[in-house]
């Protein structure tokens, strides 16, 4: 019995060792976005960190214009890397998952 509990607090911890590589992995990740006239263009880490903001001039000349296409793009861009993201993690804490009947279909 205490065998079990031993092996099973060692694939925890090295669970979290994957999961750690993982998210330090994701900060080379990079997600491009850009407005759909390419006038704006954002790169950012799966795990969400700005890394750049390209504005071409003509939006410079209108400030709500640009305010716009800001929030429009970085949304974008933050929704493809917290895809990224969940998919990378959730794969690393699954594959270390104890194998506990039934546990399957809270996985899903």
């Amino acid at each position: 019995m205490f065998g079990d509990l031993m092996g099973m607090m060692g694939k925890i911890k090295e669970t979290q060792k994957k999961v750690e590589a993982t998210k330090e992995r994701l900060n080379t990740v990079m997600i491009d976005e850009a407005s759909s006239d390419d006038l704006l263009k954002v790169t950012l880490t799966a795990n969400r960190e700005i890394k750049s903001i390209t504005i071409d001039d003509s939006l410079l000349e209108d400030k709500d214009q640009l305010e716009d296409y800001l929030v429009l793009t970085l949304n974008k861009a933050i929704e493809k890397a917290t895809k990224v993201n969940e998919a990378e993690l959730a794969a690393v804490a699954k594959e270390g998952m104890p194998n506990i009947p039934g546990m399957d279909a809270f996985m899903k």
